[in-house]
This record gives structure tokens, sequence and C-alpha cells, in this order.
């Protein structure tokens, strides 16, 4: 796990286990607030030992962005810390993520001690704000990635935490390209220091608007090379052609995973839009 200090008091850990994916330690004068934690144990239970060995303090709010395991995997070390989530996230975890945790206890020993638990603080639309010593965080839906997707602000240092809403390439097919859409374009009107992504690196100042503008580029490409190979007389081979590049992404993101997730997205939309033409 790599660790990396964003400001004074905000950590970023990453994953060296699974994706690069990324979970976000706001401290404060009454302690801490955990933003997502790492898909495998060992890697969660080294940020608890950091904040309490290291830094002398506790973990006092979690917050779940979404319901993915690799995002909830370890909310369950944190024993009777309040979790806030949308409430989306909330059903979610109780019905797909217990399911896939029994699959996943099956055929793994060392997430046999990880437990479901759902979030007791939920909202639904609207902001909802988080207070705690001298840092304000402001949490909103941002629906895309998973119908339950939220990103949250540290208000004071105009940080954002994205979550998977902004990762190396969009990927929707937990939830809408409609909504993918909507989200970032909404997250254009707003002003952000750096952000960080629910995978890979901190987006750096002055690099966020083109980032954000990236992944737009990059979905309605999908969307146009999608509707075309739709429209072939064998769509389904128009389909297998579609290459990330061609898109605008490159297929070395995520150590190659992006090829994959690119991949899936394809498929995902071809459904939605052959949805819409059956309509």
């Amino acid at each position: 796990m790599q660790r990396e200090r964003l400001a004074s008091d905000i950590y970023i850990f990453t994953s060296d286990l699974y994706a690069q994916v990324t979970a976000g330690l706001i401290v404060t004068s009454e302690g801490a607030i955990l933003i997502d934690t790492l898909a495998y144990p060992d890697e969660t239970l080294q940020i608890k030992h950091f904040v309490e060995e290291r830094l002398g303090t506790s973990v006092r709010y979690i917050i779940n962005t979404h319901f993915h395991a690799d995002h909830t995997t370890g909310t369950c070390f944190f024993q009777n810390t309040p979790v806030i989530a949308h409430e989306a996230c909330r059903a979610l975890l109780d019905s797909r993520g217990r399911k896939s945790l029994e699959a996943v206890k099956a055929s793994s020993r060392e997430m046999q001690d990880v437990e479901i638990v759902l979030p007791n603080i939920i909202f639904n639309d609207g902001f909802f704000n988080l207070h705690l010593g001298e840092k304000t965080l402001q949490m909103w839906s941002t629906p895309g990635h998973s119908r339950d997707s939220i990103v949250c602000l540290v208000k004071e240092d105009r940080i954002l935490f994205a979550a998977d809403t902004l990762m190396p390439i969009p990927y929707f097919v937990d939830g809408r390209f409609d909504d993918f859409l909507t989200s970032l374009n909404d997250l254009r009107r707003h002003d952000f220091e750096s952000v960080v992504q629910g995978h890979g690196e901190v987006i750096l100042p002055g690099e966020v608007e083109a980032r954000v503008q990236d992944d737009i580029d990059y979905l309605i490409k999908l969307r146009e090379a999608v509707d075309d190979a739709l429209a072939q007389e064998e769509p389904d081979a128009a389909l297998a052609a579609i290459d990330i590049e061609s898109c605008g992404k490159s297929r070395v993101l995520l150590n190659g995973i992006g090829e994959q997730l690119h991949r899936q997205n394809v498929l995902a939309l071809a459904s939605e839009r052959r949805e819409l033409i059956e309509m």
C-alpha cells in the first residue's frame, strides 16, 4: 500500500493489491474521517494502525462512496463507527453486497473475517454536510458509475474525493451512461483545487478541468461508435472492433485493466441503446 500526504491533514492510501483503488483520510482535532476502505483486509488494517498508532487518533466516521466491495470491504474493521452513504448504497450492500461477499468467502481465506456493515447515516437528494473539528465535508449524489455513487468535497481545501465518478476510464456497467454524462458535466461547474480518483493518481491543480473533459469526450466518442456499430449489418462484429484508443483512452490504463473496462462499457452501452431502439 502506498501512502501520500496531500495536505497537512489529508492522506491518500493506494492499494498495491487491487487496481490502484484509493481511500482517503481527513484528520481533525476531534478525530478522523475515512473515505472508503481498501479491498483487502491487510491494507485496511494498515490504515487503522497508522491512524491509531502513528497519528494517535481514531476514525470517527466512515464514508462509503458506493457499494462496490473494493471500496467497502474494510468498513467492518472499524467497529461501532458511524457510516455515511447514499440510501441506495445501503440497499445495494444489503442485497448484492451480501451475495458477493458470500461467494468471495467461499474461495478466499483472507476474507473470512469480513462482514457487511450497513450505513446508518444516509441521504438521498441534495447535499449532505458533515462537520468535524475544523473540517466540513460536503457530499452529493453523482450516479453513473453506479446509481448510489457520491462524491465528497473537503470544503476548506477544495479537494474533491471523487471515488469512481472519476477514474482513469469512466466505467458505468452498474450505472447508466446518461447519468454518468450528466454527473461529469455537473462537476465542470465546480472549482476544485485537486481531485482524488477512486483508482489511480491524484488529479493535480490546473489539470482538473481538462481531465473531466477528457472523460466526457471518451463517453461521447464511445456513444458515437456504439450507435454506428448498431447500424451495421453485423453489429456484434462492429461492436467488438471498437477500440479503446479510438475513443481517446490508453489501453495501458490501470496496468491494462482499462481495456477490459472499456470492453464492458461497449457491451453495456449497446444494451442500453438497443433498449431505446426497441421502445
